[in-house]
């Protein structure tokens, strides 16, 4: 384990499930960006593309200006910053992504945290910052509580069927995603911290495209629901701001040694607990 990591976003549901597993973080309040170690794990972002429908300032103000601001206090020290991005920055690109694919993101969160990587990596080369950018599959398991129809929407439909509701489902569910229990991100985060090389990109997920309606299908049957799916087809919106399937290969976090302890049917027994 890194000593003295200090951990910047250490409340959200990430952050915290990482904080809570490893001992001698730092966790900075919100609001508070003062650089108090060496090791830096950095997770404060916004969390969907649905916030320029309501204040298209949010996106811009957290994923770029607030991270400028805590580059500055890393300006010429010997820090290594590692940075928690997102599968949203490959965008319309070929399946499956590797580390080296072009990104090409819509949507102003996908677009930002983007940007975001590429103002790190010039700031970093400028001001003899070491980094690493960890870009996360689709992170899931209990105890998320921002959990909606706009940001793990999986969590909030297996919400829906043990409550024995009708759901709709774009699609058919065909689509593929590749989901990573939040448990294993956090090992896997800190397997990269401590033998991966310094100044590159690592897609962290499990290598393994599932299709969403058979998480769905799953979670139905354990609990035993009488919830109908229903089809429906993918709102504009949502074609303009983000790809419907995406899986990523991750070879270079598993020639770290990591696999997954969690599969897709554990998963889901979680979620519904």
């Amino acid at each position: 384990m890194v000593n003295d990591l200090q951990v910047f976003g250490g409340h959200g549901f990430i952050g915290s499930k990482f904080v809570q597993t490893h001992d001698n973080c730092i966790v900075n309040d919100k609001h508070d960006y003062t650089v108090k170690s060496k090791n830096i794990l950095y997770f404060i972002s916004t969390i969907t593309n649905y916030n320029m429908k309501v204040n298209p300032y949010i996106d811009i103000e957290t994923n770029l200006i607030t991270l400028m601001r805590v580059l500055e206090q890393c300006k010429d020290k010997d820090v290594t910053f590692n940075f928690i991005s997102s599968w949203f920055v490959y965008g319309h690109t070929d399946m499956p992504a590797t580390e080296e694919s072009v990104c090409n993101p819509s949507g102003f969160y996908s677009i930002t945290k983007r940007a975001a990587e590429e103002l790190l990596i010039c700031y970093c080369k400028t001001f003899n910052i070491k980094y690493r950018i960890l870009r996360l599959s689709n992170v899931v398991g209990s105890g998320d509580p921002k959990a909606s129809p706009k940001k793990n929407a999986l969590q909030h439909l297996i919400n829906e069927i043990k409550a024995g509701n009708d759901i709709n489902v774009y699609e058919g569910g065909e689509m593929l995603r590749d989901y990573i229990h939040v448990s294993d991100v956090c090992r896997a985060l800190s397997i990269v911290m401590e033998r991966g090389e310094l100044n590159t990109v690592y897609n962290i997920g499990n290598n393994e495209p599932i299709r969403f309606i058979d998480m769905l299908d799953y979670a139905k049957k354990i609990t035993d629901s009488k919830s109908n799916f229903n089809t429906i087809s993918q709102p504009e919106f949502h074609k303009t701001v983000q790809v419907l399937s995406m899986w990523m290969k991750a070879e270079k976090l598993k020639a770290l040694g990591y696999e997954p302890f969690i599969d897709k049917e554990k998963m889901i027994e979680d979620m519904v607990r």
